[in-house]
């Protein structure tokens, strides 16, 4: 093995060594302000997530572990071991529809990717600047697994057969930001992924997961889980496989005959995945997010409101499916719901947004007997993956109709720092208070000068 040390051209290869080299390597302004916006929802996320109750039972399931006192839980007086407290943090952080997404991969980078950082930069006393660039590493090579292993359609899985995107590209992100906050060498990188190659794993199953808690363990709490159970063993001297990538029986090969592995490198170092992200503007699934901005449009621009409201008539690429139809019980994902309480209320807030009670209210059942929905395959193009249609009708007869095909927040139209703070302040106030949210945000938006991940504990406790 000591002959093999040296740098070679192979991919893992090359890989490895920029994976070493970016702890170091200056990260470029925008990027690192776009980084600190994804790691600012990521715990807005994850703070969010404790009134849910997949963040209950995630808490709930660590405390029960124990552990050595390397890395918080959020939400939580509890510091249990890194690999403990990445799983709860991924689990807190997709509790709900709340957090980031990257289409061209088919992928929820930060809910896997943040947690991961956070942990092995707690455990190993890291910088905020050394959290920064483990976090860009994790979007670019979380996000250019699954651009390999799936080149020319990321959500094939969805229709029924293969590997869940959401969950092999998360493992490798989240084991990719772990090693950011290390000192392993490239040698012991190319173990990492190796690790992290044979814990790769996950299925579309989800999608029936009427409870969105096996939901948040496959996109998140699992791979957070294995990225950092990877970093850390590596750390204790574990060795492993040359090359996964491109040797025998390799990862690639193993899962699919359609891969590009080379995709791994392409634009390594100058395409930053954390800059195709979306933020969500709105807590609630991804494919309504054009259709309620549609009828917020629609209500500001013509004045027009619950009062003035006779039919509606909403389009999305899918219409609906058994992700966002009237039958979805959780109020999140259920388009009709939210396109009803976006009416009554000229918003769409975090609240609203998780009233399971409220979806049984009189006028919101009304309203939502009058919501058709309708599939339009056009709206799918690969510039605009997730546009969206609203035809309002109103009682006088008058007709208007919107159609976003780049909702605010998605990568082509991305959330300025203001717009992700009022959106941050929304989930955070309610469960940290005015003062300690302000500090979070002040915290996180100067990351370069946090002397250790660990000064962020008390603003994330209980």
């Amino acid at each position: 093995m000591a002959a093999q040390q040296s740098s070679d051209e192979s991919i893992i290869g090359i890989l490895s060594e920029y994976m070493v080299e970016s702890r170091t390597a200056p990260v470029p302004a925008d990027v690192a302000l776009k980084t600190k916006h994804h790691i600012l929802d990521t715990i807005g996320a994850m703070v969010s997530g404790t009134t849910l109750e997949p963040g209950r039972l995630a808490i709930k399931y660590a405390e029960m572990q124990g552990g050595t006192p390397q890395a918080q839980v959020v939400g939580s007086s509890l510091i249990t071991n890194a690999v403990s407290a990445a799983l709860a943090n991924g689990i807190l952080a997709h509790a709900d529809e709340t957090d980031d997404s990257h289409a061209p991969s088919g992928t929820h980078p930060g809910c896997a990717v943040v947690p991961a950082a956070l942990a092995m930069g707690e455990k190993n006393d890291c910088s905020g600047e050394t959290l920064l660039k483990s976090v860009v590493l994790g979007y670019d090579v979380g996000s250019r697994v699954m651009r390999a292993l799936r080149p020319k359609d990321p959500f094939e899985g969805d229709r029924g057969r293969g590997f869940a995107s959401h969950a092999m590209g998360g493992v490798f992100g989240a084991a990719a930001a772990a090693s950011g906050c290390t000192d392993l060498n490239p040698v012991q990188i190319r173990h990492l992924l190796s690790y992290t190659s044979q814990q790769a794993s996950g299925i579309t199953s989800w999608q029936t997961d009427v409870d969105h808690i096996e939901k948040a363990f496959d996109f998140a709490g699992m791979p957070a889980r294995s990225g950092v159970t990877s970093a850390t063993m590596v750390e204790a001297g574990f060795t492993g496989v040359w090359d996964v990538f491109e040797g025998f029986n390799n990862l690639f090969d193993s899962y699919t005959v359609n891969h590009d592995r080379a995709a791994l490198l392409n634009e390594l170092g100058s395409r930053y995945e954390v800059m195709l992200t979306n933020i969500k503007r709105y807590c609630v699934g991804s494919p309504i997010q054009a259709p309620v901005d549609a009828l917020l449009n629609i209500m500001r621009e013509h004045g027009v409101g619950p009062d003035d409201f006779e039919h509606m008539v909403a389009v999305t690429a899918n219409g609906e499916n058994r992700l966002t139809g009237a039958e979805q019980s959780m109020p999140d994902i259920n388009m009709r719901y939210l396109l009803a309480v976006s009416l009554l209320d000229g918003d769409l807030t975090f609240e609203a947004g998780h009233d399971v009670q409220r979806m049984n209210d009189p006028k919101v059942v009304e309203i939502t007997s009058r919501i058709e929905v309708r599939a339009d395959p056009s709206l799918v193009t690969p510039e605009s993956p997730r546009q969206g249609v609203i035809e309002f009708t109103t009682k006088d007869g008058r007709e208007f109709r919107d159609h976003v095909v780049v909702v605010r927040g998605a990568m082509e139209s991305p959330l300025t720092s203001d717009e992700v703070e009022a959106k941050e302040r929304d989930l955070l106030t309610g469960v940290l208070g005015q003062e300690r949210t302000d500090q979070l945000i002040a915290a996180i938006w100067d990351l370069e000068s946090l002397k250790s991940v660990r000064d962020l504990r008390p603003l994330l406790s209980l």
